[in-house]
């Protein structure tokens, strides 16, 4: 539960999951907004969020992609290490302010940018979860495809694209998966908690019996944890390791950014922490190290190497092996695209106008839009895919910058939780007309110099690590142009503390 002064009986009516104030604007809240009651959250539920965030085809990728590089095995691990270290520090920085109020990512965020100035940052978070909730849905309706063609080979010619890019069978898998991850979503927090509580564990079942199959063909012998026959100077596996490093963070930038939609409901910082600790270091350097085995042992059972988890299973030569691989692949892609690209912009886009967009609503609204993009167009493009993360870098960076340089160092912790929903010029984060012009002066240079960096193509190298540039930027310029707000240690506001 939040502290008492959150939820306290006197002047409160309790409605839904939060709890509303009768003084709460009903421009800045609703149910699903308003401080929640439940939070009961433990380490595990943590853990199975970030285990459905690894554990996805995308993780996969990432993780077989960075024993390419030319690095040793133990550089490569090094980095991978060092890289999900940063994410867990980040994640515990960011999960702070909203476990302390039990509110989402999108209402903490007024606190730096103002009551309305929050649905910058708000709006700018959900449309980047258009892209990428369809390019998921996509690659989860791939897989299915694969199931249906291995069980049932008459549909073939139903997979020649005929309309907008698609073909007859892709748009029933596509619609398919819309429908079912929709379901999921529809059901509330509670139904998407249990959901990842088994989809995470479930692919580490399948990616441990992956694995084993293809020691099993191959013989630890043939296992090798080198990949690349590339020869690196000294100077050149430094860059490479910190270009591997930089993007480990990267893509977990979204997820991170809108951690506190899920620390809300943790029962105490301390449990969030060991759920962190667990997910990450220890969960992703486990997972890193049975994906290596199993990309290292395609390369010598199918005579290439094979980063594509889907393609991997479907060359297992049991149908019912195949069939249970990929739903379960199918699985973890719901997960994951439920947690970083569903709840995110469900919380986004009912900041904006609370009484008229629920966060059943908010959601829907990202996973129309997702439709709209047609993302297999998308998806099928690697230049686009370069420029969509370079972007999502410098857009995620200086918003997460901003989040924890107006928290830890201008407010220096203290949060009045009643004013994040007070919509009147004496409200503490009204600011000027419900913006906050300091934090908007930090965002669009920080911005703008992250876009210059990644569409310059002789920048190309310095782009993968926008999201640092940005952070960094945005933090020190809001630092710098907010210094006279600093918060002194008598301010009035109120922190939780962990005995609480």
């Amino acid at each position: 539960m939040p502290n008492q002064e959150i939820t306290s009986a006197t002047a409160s009516s309790e409605q839904g999951a939060g709890i509303i104030k009768p003084y709460y604007s009903p421009r800045l809240c609703n149910d699903d907004l308003a401080p929640t009651r439940d939070q009961n959250w433990s380490w595990y539920n943590i853990f199975s969020f970030w285990m459905s965030d690894v554990h996805s085809m995308g993780g996969y990728v990432v993780a077989a992609s960075f024993f390419t590089l030319g690095l040793t095995s133990w550089q490569v691990l090094l980095c991978l290490l060092c890289g999900i270290c940063i994410v867990q520090i980040c994640a515990n920085l960011v999960a702070k302010p909203s476990q302390q109020a039990g509110v989402p990512y999108a209402v903490i965020c007024r606190q730096a940018f103002g009551v309305f100035g929050a649905n910058i940052p708000a709006v700018i978070r959900g449309l980047i979860a258009f892209a990428w909730y369809g390019i998921q849905t996509y690659l989860a309706a791939s897989a299915l495809m694969l199931v249906l063609l291995k069980f049932f080979p008459s549909l073939t010619p139903l997979t020649v694209p005929h309309w907008l890019g698609l073909s007859a069978l892709g748009w029933i898998c596509f619609g398919i998966m819309w429908v079912l991850q929709a379901m999921v979503f529809w059901h509330g927090m509670s139904a998407i908690k249990r959901f990842i509580d088994v989809a995470g564990p479930a692919v580490y079942i399948v990616m441990l019996m992956l694995a084993g199959w293809i020691l099993y063909k191959t013989g630890l012998s043939n296992i090798s944890f080198t990949l690349s026959t590339k020869t690196l100077t000294v100077g050149q596996q430094g860059w490479e390791m910190l270009t591997a490093t930089a993007l480990v963070v990267s893509y977990f930038s979204g997820p991170l950014l809108n951690f506190g939609d899920f620390s809300r409901y943790g029962k105490s910082m301390s449990e969030i922490r060991r759920g962190n600790r667990w997910g990450l270091p220890f969960n992703f350097l486990l997972f890193s190290i049975v994906t290596v085995v199993i990309v290292s042992g395609t390369q010598s059972l199918f005579g290439q190497m094979i980063t594509d988890p889907i393609e991997t299973v479907s060359r297992v030569g049991n149908s019912v092996a195949v069939a249970l691989g990929l739903l379960t692949m199918i699985i973890a892609t719901i997960g994951i695209n439920i947690v970083a690209n569903f709840v995110s912009p469900a919380f986004d886009f009912s900041n904006c106008s609370p009484q008229k967009i629920s966060f059943r609503t908010g959601g829907m609204i990202a996973a129309v839009g997702s439709v709209l993009l047609t993302p297999w167009n998308l998806f099928q493009s690697p230049e686009i895919i370069h420029y969509t993360l370079d972007v999502l870098g410098s857009f995620i960076g200086p918003l997460f910058g901003i989040l924890l340089a107006d928290y830890y160092l201008i407010k220096r912790g203290h949060m009045d939780v009643d004013a994040l929903f007070n919509a009147t010029p004496s409200g503490r984060y009204w600011y000027r007309n419900g913006f906050n012009p300091k934090a908007i002066a930090a965002l669009v240079p920080a911005v703008v110099i992250g876009l210059v960096i990644s569409f310059t193509p002789s920048l190309h190298q310095v782009a993968n690590f926008s999201w640092f540039i940005g952070a960094f930027l945005a933090g020190g310029f809001y630092r710098y142009i907010a210094r006279h707000d600093r918060a002194t240690s008598g301010a009035i506001g109120y922190m939780k503390t962990e005995a609480e």
